[in-house]
């Protein structure tokens, strides 16, 4: 199967762990282009476009502008590191990444993508550097109004690539909305299964923001581990205490039920 995720705002780019591989963007034209688009922002543009403090905005601009398709240099600077490494968001931290085998990236690499505002598709190995563009942002192009038409089809013709190399025919989605708003299920080569995780509040189940960002990452990591192909072993999942319900479950969208705690 592909797991598909979504990126994370929050990034860490401290030095990556001796010996993890990595591999270079796949479509860095587009990337370039995005990155001459934002270059044009100023710092009081960019805090209106995407919500930012006057401080955060001021930060992103430097990055846009530090910003390189030399991806060797900036990794040797210090300023490139594998994509799964570098982000550090909730989804991220579910992901037991220091215990993780050179056969562990490399299963990564094959049946995880991660969705990009400013890439599209990443390979958990592929280096990134420090940026921020949310998926969901109206950044204006020559293709249109916003990243969403900007990235047209681009974004399901790699997950069919992908898929076709997977053999599987299966698409895992752990993303949000926002960002798996940027797929054409339509046109995809395979059948798209969803994981939705709810939380126990007052004896109703519902989706809490924080706790289902950290169980995708939970259900990437377990799938990564456990080197997972089939959607029926991922009923097994049990971490931090969701379990599989058979009930609320359909073909096409799985629900994880985790209990409030009892007194």
């Amino acid at each position: 199967m592909i797991a598909v995720l979504s990126p994370a705002k929050s990034l860490d780019f401290s030095p990556a762990p001796a010996g993890v591989p990595c591999t270079v963007p796949e479509r860095l034209a587009d990337s370039e282009e995005l990155i001459r688009a934002l270059r044009k922002l100023s710092p009081k543009k960019i805090a209106a476009l995407m919500d930012l403090s006057e401080n955060l905005a001021a930060l992103n601009h430097e990055r846009y502008h530090a910003w390189t398709p030399d991806f060797a240099a900036a990794q040797r600077e210090g300023r490139a590191k594998q994509a799964l490494l570098a982000f550090d968001g909730d989804v991220y931290q579910g992901f037991s990444l220091g215990e993780y085998s050179k056969a562990d990236f490399t299963f990564a690499q094959h049946h995880l993508r991660i969705l990009s505002g400013l890439h599209g598709v990443l390979r958990p190995l592929d280096l990134i550097q420090p940026y921020r563009l949310e998926m969901g942002r109206p950044l204006k192009t020559a293709r249109g109004k916003d990243l969403y038409a900007f990235w047209g089809s681009t974004i399901t013709d790699a997950l069919n690539q992908a898929l076709d190399e997977d053999g599987s025919g299966l698409l895992l989605n752990l993303a949000s909305a926002e960002y798996f708003a940027s797929v054409q299920p339509a046109s995809l080569r395979g059948r798209v299964l969803t994981c939705v995780f709810k939380d126990e509040k007052a004896g109703a189940y519902k989706i809490i923001s924080f706790c289902a960002k950290r169980a995708r990452g939970l259900m990437a990591d377990f799938i990564i581990r456990e080197r997972l192909k089939k959607s029926g072993d991922l009923k097994d999942f049990n971490a931090a205490g969701y379990r599989f319900d058979p009930r609320s479950s359909t073909d096409s969208t799985y629900v994880f039920l985790r209990p409030e705690p009892r007194a």
